[in-house]
């Protein structure tokens, strides 16, 4: 028997759940393994390209400030000791290496924005930039696709790399209460109120650009239109797949593979 997500369910079956920490200092160590961990996933998906990508989340004792990957450092050689934390200021309040100006302005201007995220992600994943390059959104085609059914942002004003903190605001408008934000010549931007489902959002927004564009190549191929779920339908998916705690879930198998394969991420 399953209920509506999907889950055998029982009086004796163990399902995963966010940890709780008995300490700031815990949660903090949770939270930057989990980060180093999600970049190390990154990379393994071939979502890292040269030096361009960052992810974020809140430090738990003083969550004006969040904590970010080293300028120039690869994505598979991410550890917990790597990563850099910034002040609301734009100042690099702990570390000593430099931080992607990008980030700067896109992330301290998303956390701002947005007092519920813990943590954004963004990268320039192939299948991410063709899509941001084209004039349409993501569309219901499929049951992922359906996580992002009306809950995805378009922010439609490239002028170059973002450095500015102003243009960076205008990326947080233009996220608004979406879970995810395209950024027109450039590529996707996800949050989420976990390190977890910030990364899970990305990586799955990814593969559904990827799977979107393979379908419209493949109709056009036979003088056909992919056919989109109703929106009915679409909506009552996304309020089985496209919550937080789906978000969350969706990772865990993620982390015990790489914090097995790469216990360094805590290092």
């Amino acid at each position: 028997m399953a209920d509506q997500r999907g889950m055998a369910v029982g009086t004796h079956l163990k399902l995963a759940a966010p940890p709780t920490f008995d300490s700031v200092d815990d949660e903090r160590a949770h939270r930057k393994a989990v980060l180093a961990a999600a970049f190390r996933m990154f990379s393994r998906a071939g979502l890292d390209e040269g030096v361009a990508g960052h992810i974020t989340v809140r430090d738990p004792g003083e969550p004006d400030t969040f904590w970010v990957n080293p300028f120039g450092m690869h994505f598979s050689l991410i550890k917990s000791s790597d990563l850099v934390r910034v002040g609301h200021d734009a100042q690099v309040v702990e570390g000593d290496r430099a931080v992607n100006g990008a980030a700067v302005a896109i992330h301290t201007a998303v956390h701002a924005a947005r007092p519920d995220v813990l943590a954004a992600a963004h990268a320039h994943g192939p299948a991410g930039k063709t899509l941001s390059a084209l004039d349409m959104t993501i569309e219901p085609l499929t049951q992922d696709a359906c996580a992002f059914y009306q809950d995805i942002g378009v922010f439609d004003d490239y002028t170059g790399v973002v450095l500015d903190p102003a243009e960076g605001k205008r990326i947080g408008e233009a996220l608004g209460p979406h879970k995810a934000v395209i950024l027109r010549n450039h590529g996707m931007l996800t949050v989420g109120a976990s390190v977890e489902s910030a990364a899970w959002w990305f990586l799955t927004l990814e593969r559904t650009a990827q799977c979107q564009l393979q379908a419209y190549a493949a109709a056009a191929g036979h003088g056909s239109k992919p056919r989109l779920i109703r929106p009915e339908e679409a909506e009552a998916t996304r309020g089985q797949v496209g919550g937080e705690f789906a978000g969350w879930f969706q990772f865990q198998p993620i982390w015990e593979r790489i914090s097995a394969d790469h216990p360094d991420v805590y290092a």
